[in-house]
């Protein structure tokens, strides 16, 4: 997934170098065109993408245990038995780790479960941390 994201940004790139050379041909040089927009690129390699960050749940007084197993097993794909232990653990401890994933897949699933928390009125939360 990631691997397919770094193509499409080099592709877009390209496109864009491409878009950029024949547009000079095209137009009027002398013609000045502030668009407004500002872009900061940053660059990362993909070691960086791919290193491991951890995903903690932390425990409230309102989310049901019950919505906690479901997303812990249908976002982060735990099996019932180690999402029950999770919750468990979190209700007693205030915070348990759920898994390791990259960063951006770690965003994802965490906006997710966030989302659908949310939705349903919990305030169920997660943070994510460099392992």
């Amino acid at each position: 997934m990631i691997t397919a994201g770094l193509n499409q940004y080099r592709i877009a790139l390209l496109y864009f170098a491409e878009f950029s050379r024949a547009s000079d041909l095209d137009y009027d040089t002398d013609t000045e065109t502030d668009t407004g927009i500002d872009v900061e690129f940053i660059v990362m390699d993909e070691e960086e993408f791919e290193k491991p960050y951890r995903v903690i749940i932390h425990n409230d007084d309102v989310t049901t245990f019950e919505f906690v197993i479901n997303i812990l097993v249908t976002v982060f794909e735990l099996t019932f038995i180690r999402a029950t232990r999770i919750a468990f653990e979190t209700h007693h401890t205030g915070a348990s780790y759920v898994c390791t994933l990259p960063l951006e897949e770690a965003k994802s699933k965490v906006f997710k479960a966030q989302f659908a928390a949310r939705q349903q009125g919990f305030p169920l939360t997660f943070s994510i941390e460099p392992e």
